[in-house]
């Protein structure tokens, strides 16, 4: 599983490093602090058995005696002292032994002439001990000094026992908390990355200067916030030409068409005049649609501008009545008899009502009706009694010169694509749906604004 989230991957990457480290630290303390206490107790055991070694005493007969004093003897009895010791000649045969059974502690070829700790069972105790020479005149011998680890005064190798479940619980919420305060450092680091985010969703084709914070970001994605910018330059720049190419291709053949429509003028009445006149009138239509598309690519709406929904209704019906009825077909206006208001620019959204209703008649056969409907909420349905709209086409006729029939010269399949950017400006939305009884109905929501 990949994390797309930078914070959400150092979450992960934090949650595998706390589960191995709450299991590799306890275990790595609990080592060290054992590797201490038997330091310690090394150190003690030898710190014994040189203690144990000052009281032999050489014989004259050649052997040595054991003479400890009463005060020291109970660290040293059977039953319940603290420490048990064994003395050995060079021979490995038991001289002196605190054992019940008088018996080496270790056995001595285990032990050889080295001094060091080892760990053995005897008698079911667990015996930590060490074996240090002791030249007595001129013979060695071996004094074995160990402590049993179950006798009630040994708390070192207590607390070693005790250590790891202690630590082991306390480690992982420990862990824990660190990587929480890590999430909100993160999140607090990424905070100019969030904003940055934030101004890069907000560039649009009508907000195509604004360009992301650069001083703000971590410096290892500066560079890339930078990239971004001069892309956004770059973008901007083929934007406005593109944009202004459009509107002044627009706007030159405006006089051409003027000039050729006064000299189909004045040719002889015919069909052929007829004919020239009808495209020309289709050219002119198509030519005011690229300049009304390139006027709306820069287009906003001021938040506190607005319009009466009702009276552009009226304007638009009224505009497109002789349209309707040329073609044989009927108009009405229903709905809110009174001002409706509504976010928005009086003009653009003229444009979107006529091009609605505009659409109906131009797809719609003679002899129906069309109904503009407005509502107290802010929306326009237009209805017509066509063909309707296939549910396959419901979202591409509303791009930019779709058609679904391209042998019809009369639509260049922009007047829908009009309404849309009219209604993403104003925060709006269109749509077309199915009426019953046949054709459809397209629905221009708006955003009220107050009376």
């Amino acid at each position: 599983m990949r994390f797309r989230s930078i914070i959400s991957r150092i979450v992960a990457f934090h949650v595998v490093a706390i589960g191995v480290t709450s299991v590799l630290m306890p275990l790595a303390l609990y080592y060290l602090l054992n590797e201490a206490a038997n330091s310690l107790h090394r150190d003690a055991l030898r710190s014994q058995a040189f203690t144990i070694g000052s009281f032999i005493r050489p014989q004259p007969d050649g052997g040595v005696s054991l003479d400890i004093p009463p005060e020291v003897r109970p660290l040293y009895s059977g039953g319940y002292g603290l420490y048990a010791y064994a003395v050995l000649d060079p021979e490995g045969r038991v001289l002196f032994s605190s054992r019940p059974d008088g018996a080496a502690l270790f056995a001595h070829d285990e032990q050889a002439v080295r001094d060091w700790y080892v760990r053995r069972r005897s008698t079911g105790a667990v015996l930590f001990g060490v074996s240090v020479a002791r030249p007595i005149g001129d013979r060695m011998y071996f004094v074995q000094v160990a402590q049993d680890l179950a006798h009630r005064d040994v708390i070192i190798d207590d607390v070693v026992s005790s250590f790891f479940p202690r630590v082991a619980w306390i480690t992982f919420p420990i862990l824990l908390v660190l990587l929480l305060i890590d999430i909100v450092i993160f999140r607090r680091a990424l905070e100019s990355v969030r904003e940055a985010s934030m101004t890069a969703a907000s560039i649009g084709p009508q907000r195509t200067e604004v360009r992301l914070p650069e001083q703000a970001v971590p410096t290892e994605i500066a560079p890339l916030v930078h990239a971004v910018n001069q892309a956004l330059d770059r973008l901007e720049a083929g934007f406005r030409a593109q944009r202004d190419f459009t509107a002044d291709m627009a706007h030159e053949l405006r006089t051409p068409l003027a000039i050729t429509r006064a000299r189909v003028d004045s040719l002889a009445a015919g069909p052929l005049r007829d004919q020239l006149r009808t495209d020309l009138v289709n050219m002119a239509r198509t030519v005011n649609q690229v300049l009304d598309i390139a006027d709306l690519e820069s287009f906003l709406v001021a938040t506190d501008e607005r319009a009466d929904l009702h009276e552009v209704c009226v304007e638009a019906v009224t505009f497109m009545a002789p349209l309707a009825v040329d073609r044989g077909q009927t108009i009405a206006l229903t709905g809110a008899p009174g001002p409706v208001w509504v976010r928005g620019h009086t003009e653009a959204l003229f444009r979107a009502v006529r091009n609605l209703v505009e659409n109906a008649i131009r797809h719609t056969p003679a002899g129906v009706s069309i109904e503009v409907e407005v509502t107290e909420d802010g929306m326009v349905r237009v209805l017509d009694d066509g063909p309707g709209v296939p549910e396959a086409d419901r979202e591409l006729i509303f791009r930019r010169f779709w058609r679904r029939d391209r042998t019809k010269g009369e639509s260049r399949g922009l007047g829908l694509a009009i309404v849309s950017r009219v209604a993403e400006a104003h925060d709006g939305s269109v749509a077309v749906e199915d009426r019953p009884g046949g054709g459809s109905i397209f629905t221009l929501k708006l955003r009220p604004a107050a009376s």
